[in-house]
C-alpha cells in the first residue's frame, strides 16, 4: 500500500459526487450512514474517547495493525479500491456488479481473519451490517444493480455469470485485478465461485429492494438534484456513475479504519 491507513483517512474528500451520490440513499436507512473523515475524527467517533494519552494509543496501535502485513487489512483496503478503478464497459456491467460482491466477500474475509470461501458467515454477517458498510452494499445494489439492470437485476446477473466462459471472464478488467483472491484452481472454479457467491446474496439483495420498494426510477429520482439525465437512459446513468463515483474505496477505507480502531480499543 502507497499510503498510511492515517492518511488515507485524513484525504477522504467531504464533499463531492461520491458524497452526493451516497447521501441520496440516505430514504433507504436514514442517517444510517454520516461521512466521518480524519483519522483522529474517527477514533473520537467510534470510541466516544477524549482522553488525548488514550487516543494517540488507539491511533498507534490501529497503525500497528495495519501495517502488519500477516493481518488482512491492507488486502482489504486494496480490494475496496481495486475494484473501484477498473475501467467499466457498458456490455460488462452484470459481471462487474457480481464481481464487486466477490471483492465485498474477499474484503470481509480478509478484516476478520477467515478463508475467503466463507460464504456462510459473509451471509450471517450481512444482516448486522451497518453505517458505510451497509451503505456501501445499499449502492451496490441500487448503482450497479437496480439503475444499470433494472428491477430483475439479480436474475440477470446470474444469467450472465452462467453464459460467462472461462475464457471471457479472463478478458474482465475487473476480474484480472482481483482473480488472485477468488476461490478457485482456475478461472472455470472461480466463475463457479462468483456464482455462488452471487446466488448465495440474492435473497438478501431482493429482500432490500422489496422492504424499501426500491425501484429504478425511485433511486434515480434522489439523483435528479445533483445529476442531469434522461429517464430513458438508465443503463449510461448507471455507466456515468461507475466512472464518476468510488463509493467503494471511500466507504471501504471508512469500515477499514472503524474495524481497526474497534480492534485496536479492545487490545489496549
Amino acid at each position: 500500500m502507497s499510503k498510511p491507513i492515517q492518511q488515507l483517512v485524513d484525504e477522504l474528500p467531504t464533499n463531492n459526487l461520491t458524497i452526493s451520490a451516497l447521501r441520496s440513499l440516505d430514504f433507504i436507512a436514514p442517517g444510517e450512514w454520516e461521512n466521518t473523515v480524519g483519522f483522529v475524527n474517527t477514533i473520537k467517533i467510534v470510541t466516544g474517547e477524549t482522553d488525548e494519552d488514550l487516543i494517540q494509543q488507539i491511533s498507534d496501535r490501529a497503525i500497528y495493525l495495519y501495517n502488519d502485513r500477516s493481518q488482512g487489512y491492507q488486502r482489504a483496503l486494496w480490494l475496496y479500491q481495486t475494484v473501484d478503478i477498473t475501467d467499466k464497459a457498458l456490455k460488462a456491467q452484470a459481471l462487474d456488479l457480481s464481481l464487486k460482491l466477490v471483492a465485498e466477500l474477499a474484503a470481509f474475509c480478509q478484516i476478520n481473519g477467515i478463508p475467503n470461501d466463507s460464504i456462510g458467515d459473509f451471509i450471517g454477517a450481512l444482516g448486522d451490517y451497518s453505517r458505510e458498510s451497509f451503505i456501501r452494499m445499499a449502492a451496490l445494489v441500487c448503482f450497479d444493480g437496480l439503475i444499470p439492470l433494472g428491477p430483475d437485476f439479480a436474475n440477470k446477473a446470474l444469467s450472465r455469470i452462467s453464459q460467462t466462459s472461462p475464457h471471457e471472464l479472463e478478458e474482465n478488467a475487473t476480474f484480472q485485478n482481483i482473480k488472485e483472491v477468488i476461490p478457485g484452481q482456475n478461472s472455470g472454479s472461480k466463475l463457479s465461485f462468483i456464482g455462488e457467491s452471487f446466488n448465495s446474496v440474492k435473497s438478501w439483495m431482493g429482500d432490500l429492494v422489496v422492504s424499501h420498494h426500491l425501484t429504478p426510477k425511485k433511486v434515480a429520482s434522489n439523483l435528479q438534484g445533483f445529476i442531469n439525465f434522461s429517464d430513458d437512459k438508465l443503463d449510461y446513468l448507471g455507466a456515468f456513475l461507475d466512472v464518476s463515483t468510488n463509493y467503494y474505496e471511500h466507504t471501504g477505507t471508512q469500515t477499514v479504519a472503524r474495524r481497526l480502531i474497534e480492534r485496536a480499543v479492545a487490545e489496549i
